[in-house]
Formats: structure tokens, sequence, C-alpha cells
């Protein structure tokens, strides 16, 4: 089991720059992959990006070159750290674990990201 606070959202203008941290705590985050996702009212919840256990990463085509992704197994961490947000990112983001396709099923409280002028 892995439990995950996240952190690091707020109110950003459109161009701006925001870093995001999952503090996680539990048995397996080291034998976990990890992943950010986002969700807005009315829609699914969308993969924003994926790190597996040694540090490869994936991107929504929406974020590739403006997100980067990375963990620390040391300190049971990840960050995402955002770059030339757009309005489109406002969401709650979460962090969780992800076993292939499978993202766990204990999600945490998410973080607010808003993009606005």
């Amino acid at each position: 089991q892995v439990d995950v606070v996240e952190s690091g959202g707020g109110l950003v203008q459109p161009g701006g720059s925001l870093t995001l941290l999952c503090a996680a705590s539990g048995s397996s985050f080291r034998i976990s992959a990890m992943g950010w996702y986002r969700q807005v009212p009315w829609k699914q919840r969308e993969m924003v990006a994926e790190i597996l256990i040694a540090g490869k990463a994936t991107y929504a085509d929406s974020v590739k070159g403006r997100f980067i992704i990375s963990r620390d197994n040391d300190k049971s961490t990840v960050t995402l750290e955002m770059n030339s947000l757009k309005p489109a990112d406002t969401a709650v983001f979460y962090c969780n674990t992800v076993n292939g396709s499978q993202v766990g099923n204990y999600w945490g409280p998410g973080t607010q990201v808003t993009v606005s002028s």
C-alpha cells in the first residue's frame, strides 16, 4: 500500500511555472511506477506523466516539452515540474501508483492548479 499527499498547486498566469510535490508513504513505493493525473469537472481523469522505478518517463502529448516528472526513491517523493502553463492545464492534480495500465485505488487529496490571467 502507498499513501500519497499532493502539494504545490495554486494560481498562476499563463506562461508561468509551477512545481508539484507528491509525498508518499507505505511499503511499496520503491517497487512501483508512479504517475501524475489530472481531472476537471465532467471529464475523465487524464494521465499527465508516468515514471518507472528506474526513472524512465512518459508524458501525455499535451504536456510534452513543458512538464518534467522525476522521483527520489530514497525520499519517496515524485515531482512534477510544469512550465509554459496554459489555461487548459487547469485541473486537480493527483499522483498515484501505476502497475502496467492499472492505477492504484487509493487516491490522495489532490492539489488544485489554476492557470488564469
